[in-house]
């Protein structure tokens, strides 16, 4: 097996097991901190594939801004709110309550079994353009992100320039002391 293979499947196991685990433990801080996990890794992932930009991106804005935002808003919440939540959440059993999340769940994961069933990925215009172009180490890709950032897709990235705001204000919002009445 080669290097390669074996970082690979490093990094995609450490992003699929820390993500099922942010998905299922209990508790917040142990989540975040495995969320961190998960970023790392999937900046690491995407550094594999050439995608230098991408994986600086993953760190600097997700790594360095929102997990560093869910840390400040655990740490400065109140936690009388933190543990009536979980009081409430250690319900025993599953109930009704769960239904409809789990119909919408399994309605999602039907949609995308069917669509990754009629699939033929070897017909799209821009897989058949893409195995023609390889992209080498040496390329500067950044160049062109950044042309195609300023031009073709400055709406999508201001968009996302507007989701970063909107995080920093929820956390401000939630690491905001309310006064007692």
């Amino acid at each position: 097996m080669a290097t390669e293979q074996l970082v690979f499947y490093f990094f995609a196991g450490a992003a699929l097991i820390s993500a099922l685990l942010v998905a299922t433990l209990r508790n917040i801080v142990r989540s975040i901190f495995l969320f961190f996990i998960t970023l790392f890794s999937m900046a690491g992932l995407f550094l594999l594939t050439l995608a230098d930009f991408v994986a600086i991106t993953q760190v600097v804005v997700y790594v360095g801004g929102v997990l560093v935002l869910m840390i400040f808003a655990f740490l400065l919440s109140n936690r009388e709110l933190l543990s009536e939540q979980q009081g409430a959440r250690r319900t025993k059993g599953w109930g009704l309550h769960y239904l409809p999340a789990m119909l919408v769940a399994v309605v999602f994961f039907l949609v995308l079994a069917s669509v990754v069933y009629q699939a033929v990925p070897d017909e799209l215009d821009w897989v058949q353009q893409a195995g023609t172009k390889l992209l080498k180490p040496s390329d500067n890709t950044v160049h062109y992100l950044g042309i195609n950032l300023m031009t073709r897709y400055l709406i999508p990235f201001e968009v996302v320039s507007i989701l970063l705001m909107l995080a920093l204000v929820g956390a401000a919002h939630l690491a905001r002391k309310e006064k007692e009445v």
